[in-house]
């Protein structure tokens, strides 16, 4: 094409007196003109994409012509016309803008282009994070503590000072963490000095989080002061480290949602939020049932390897439904509600061997692996969690009712048997056969028997109370049949045995909470003093034989006659041990049954009343 065609002032009519000195002329202008263009584009090119500012200018200007392109329709006609005149002109408009302003910043010192291009990333990233809900953009919720989250003092005074004493345990177990382990996981209390779980990743200060109710429950004010500003300013959740979903969600969820209900503290609710979401890459399967391990940074999820060929396991994808359906309430997203209502659509189309739900299911093809079924390690919550969705629902989900009622039947009928001294105990069933052995762990469902009876089909509700109170007296043989009268990871039913453990590495004590546990929901249901004895007979033999200089430990044989300590004062010891003791020992309007439901790290959440349920869609 000639030159004559592109430049405006020149015409092929146009004369010279020197033709050849027009052409160099000519030349000279069209090059400095194009190195002008050239370096402006460039400018604009280079400093676009940094600028958040420009880039409105240009594309989100741009995008909106285009989505009022979209909404006009052919019949417009003659309209139609001069509205894309003006769409051209608003165009134009636009990208000079955009130019005008590339040129202002190509006039700037370096140091000012930089600063300014830092400021709009940071002011990028911090609009992210209010839109991801991480803050400010939680709905306002106007807080109304529940029912019974403080109680009278016992009216008995031996129940009062037994109280105390439990109290004074929980001191002695929180101001050696203090002093000893302060923001790390746990507490060595032998060694004294800080323990770290791999179960957490970098997470750190998981003591804090669980023990937020106990603290609170138990009047320990000065102490849930310093737990919560320690929350406030340290607890960080943007770690490059794989977590254990299960652990992370029970413990920290579950304390932070617990601590906001009792104390309405906003800051607890944004942070169970915050971790909340941190959790929703775990749910990124085929199936939509979650891995069990998680990298949080970059939402990388696996099985454990052990797990039956990559299996998820039963308890741990099981025992999210309570938590998350409380962070939907409290976020205002009900996405939480949708994945965990999904993982019941999932297990509702598979087909059960005899009723049963067997501890591993495969996320990749939705498929049960190997078929071993426990009420104890791997199973446990999971039953556990079908009656409290229910008892949370405020009995309106029939659903998950009918799904713990009739696993309560399958259960019945091929795993609970009776010894030949009278012991009623939960089996465990591999591939349909029966080994005859009961874990610590399985010993919460004399109380989850207890819980549920009131709503059980057929007449049952005295037949589970029955049973419930079975369950309660074969565990606490279990205590009482050991040297230092504290319960084994596991004991038989085999043998010759009846209640004991046979196998060196069932032997040891953890201060886990089961037992305990039990023995409030029957306290609470028949008022029976058996069940306070018997609280107060393990709360001797935890003085006796679990305390230490720096705190409580737990033991490695019951069965010996000299205590050998583990040297870890876990978690849950203070979440739950601890927690179900004191309340044992307390008035039952202190967190009642009917306003409140327990997850199963003792953390308590209120019941979702009827005229507050959203219903998800699923």
């Amino acid at each position: 094409m000639p030159t004559a065609t592109i430049l405006p002032f020149t015409t092929p009519s146009r004369k010279s007196v020197s033709p050849s000195s027009f052409r160099l002329t000519e030349k000279f202008i069209l090059l400095l003109v194009f190195s002008a263009f050239v370096t402006l584009c460039f400018g604009a090119f280079f400093f676009l994409p940094d600028s958040s500012k420009l880039l409105s200018g240009v594309f989100f200007h741009s995008s909106s012509v285009e989505t009022n392109t979209k909404t006009g329709t052919d019949s417009d006609g003659i309209h139609g016309a001069g509205n894309d005149e003006n769409k051209l002109t608003r165009i134009r408009k636009d990208h000079e803008k955009a130019l005008s302003e590339a040129k202002d910043t190509l006039q700037k010192r370096p140091d000012e282009i930089q600063r300014e291009i830092q400021n709009e990333k940071e002011n990028v990233i911090n609009n992210v994070f209010v839109n991801r809900g991480d803050g400010d953009s939680l709905p306002k919720i106007n807080f109304q503590k529940p029912p019974g989250a403080a109680g009278r003092e016992p009216s008995d005074p031996e129940t009062k000072e037994k109280r105390a004493k439990i109290k004074e345990m929980m001191k002695f177990a929180w101001d050696n963490y203090q002093r000893y382990a302060w923001g790390l996981n746990e507490l060595k209390p032998v060694s004294k000095q800080g323990h770290s779980s791999n179960l957490f990743g970098s997470i750190q200060g998981a003591t804090i989080v669980d023990a937020l109710d106990s603290l609170y429950i138990m009047d320990m004010q000065d102490e849930f002061k310093a737990a919560t500003d320690w929350v406030e300013k340290s607890l960080n959740f943007n770690v490059n480290a794989e977590i254990s979903v299960f652990e992370v969600n029970i413990r920290f969820v579950g304390g932070l949602l617990s601590a906001y209900y009792l104390s309405g503290e906003e800051v607890f609710r944004k942070k169970a939020v915050e971790l909340g979401e941190k959790l929703l890459p775990a749910f990124n399967t085929p199936t939509g049932i979650p891995w069990a391990l998680l990298n949080i940074k970059s939402g990388i999820g696996r099985n454990w390897p052990w797990a039956s060929g990559g299996s998820s396991i039963l308890a741990e994808f099981g025992t999210l439904h309570l938590e998350f359906m409380h962070l939907s309430e409290l976020s205002g997203k009900p996405v939480f509600a949708e994945k965990v209502m999904n993982i019941r659509k999932v297990l509702n189309r598979l087909e059960k061997p005899q009723g049963l739900y067997p501890n591993y299911l495969n996320p990749n093809s939705g498929q049960w692996g190997q078929h071993h079924v426990s009420v104890g390690g791997l199973g446990d919550s999971f039953y556990e969690y079908l009656l409290k969705a229910w008892l949370m629902s405020d009995k309106t989900d029939e659903e998950v009712k009918k799904m713990y009622y009739d696993s309560i039947q399958a259960i019945e009928s091929h795993l609970i048997r009776k010894s030949s001294g009278g012991f009623t105990y939960i089996a465990e069933w591999k591939g349909g056969l029966l080994e005859h052995k009961m874990g610590h762990l399985t010993c919460f469902a004399g109380g989850m028997f207890a819980l549920g009876a009131d709503g059980a089909p057929d007449e049952k509700t005295g037949h589970q109370m029955e049973l419930a109170a079975e369950i309660a007296r074969t565990c606490h043989e279990s205590y009482s049949r050991t040297t230092l009268k504290l319960g084994p990871e596991a004991f038989r039913f085999d043998g010759g045995v009846e209640a004991i453990a046979t196998r060196q590495n069932e032997k040891y004590f953890i201060l886990r909470p089961e037992v305990i546990e039990t023995y409030l929901y029957m306290w609470r249901f028949t008022h029976d003093p058996k069940y306070r004895q018997w609280g107060w007979e393990a709360v001797q033999a935890l003085e006796q034989y679990c305390k230490v200089n720096g705190g409580y430990s737990g033991i490695r044989d019951v069965y010996a006659s000299h205590p050998s300590h583990d040297d870890v004062q876990q978690s849950f010891f203070l979440a739950e041990t601890l927690k179900y003791l004191y309340l044992l020992f307390s008035e039952d309007d202190h967190l009642p049954f009917e306003h409140w439901v327990f997850n199963t790290e003792a953390h308590p959440l209120p019941v979702i009343r009827k005229e507050n349920i959203k219903k998800p869609e699923v």
